[in-house]
C-alpha cells in the first residue's frame, strides 16, 4: 500500500466512524502531503476575504468563500465558484479556520457531484486555547508549520 493510499483509508476510516457525509477527514498534515503526493488535488481555502488578507493564506489553495465578511453571510455563489475554478473529478480537500466551515462547503460539494471531497480537520488555525483565548495555539495548518504566507 502506498503512502497515498494509506492516508485516504485513515482519512476515510475516520469519516465513517464520525459518520460523516463526504469522503473523509484529514488532519492538516495529511492534507499537506496529499498536495505533494496528488498532483491532481485541489485544496479549497473557504475562509473569508478578511480572514485571507489578516491571518495568512495558504500557497496554491484556491480561494472561494462559504461565507462572506462582514455580516457572516453564506456565499450563495459558492458552487459555481467552485465549479468554474476545480474539476468534479478532483480529489478535493476543504480547509477553514478552525474545520467547521470547510466540513459544511464538503458536504455541499459532496451534495452537488463532487465525489472526493475531504475536510481538513482543525483547519488553518485551530480551536480557541481556553487559556490565552487565542487560535493557532492547539492546531491547525499554520501550528503544525505547513506552507503559509502573511500577505
Amino acid at each position: 500500500m502506498g503512502r497515498l493510499t494509506e492516508i485516504l483509508a485513515s482519512a476515510q476510516q475516520r469519516a465513517r466512524t464520525a459518520q460523516l457525509p463526504y469522503e473523509g477527514a484529514l488532519t492538516p498534515g495529511e492534507a499537506a502531503e496529499i498536495l505533494q503526493l496528488a498532483p491532481g488535488s485541489r485544496l479549497i481555502d473557504v475562509r473569508s476575504r478578511a480572514e485571507l488578507d489578516l491571518v495568512g493564506k495558504i500557497p496554491g489553495a484556491v480561494e472561494v468563500e462559504w461565507m462572506t465578511y462582514p455580516g457572516w453571510h453564506l456565499n450563495p455563489h459558492f458552487l459555481t465558484q467552485l465549479k468554474q475554478q476545480v474539476d468534479m473529478e478532483a480529489l478535493t480537500l476543504f480547509i477553514c479556520r478552525n474545520g467547521l466551515r470547510s466540513h459544511k462547503a464538503a458536504e455541499a460539494a459532496t451534495l452537488n457531484g463532487y465525489r472526493d471531497c475531504y475536510n481538513v480537520l482543525d483547519g488553518f488555525e485551530g480551536d480557541v486555547d481556553k487559556q490565552t483565548n487565542q487560535r493557532g495555539k492547539l492546531g491547525g495548518w499554520k501550528y503544525n508549520n505547513l506552507p503559509w504566507s502573511q500577505s
